[in-house]
């Protein structure tokens, strides 16, 4: 599902405007530092995450399947 947008114009420049909505979905805000690439007909916006962040979800995950892992694997082959 697409959603349509136009730019608003800011200064000298042009911003868009992103919903809320959207914004908690992705779970960014007005601090997120987003990185913007294009293929030349498209404009893509990532967040960058906070590597922290990453590295604490990575230690978690591990913890987890080190725990669970043996009943995690028998609950998905039966």
């Amino acid at each position: 599902m697409a959603m349509v947008k136009r730019l608003t114009k800011h200064g000298n420049s042009h911003a868009l405007v992103i919903d809320k909505a959207i914004l908690d979905l992705l779970e960014i805000d007005s601090d997120t530092e987003i990185a913007l690439s294009t293929n030349g007909e498209s404009l893509v916006l990532t967040p960058i995450r906070d590597p922290k962040r990453q590295k604490s979800i990575s230690k978690a995950l591990n913890r987890t399947h080190k725990k669970y892992g043996d009943v995690l694997q028998r609950l998905a082959d039966s």
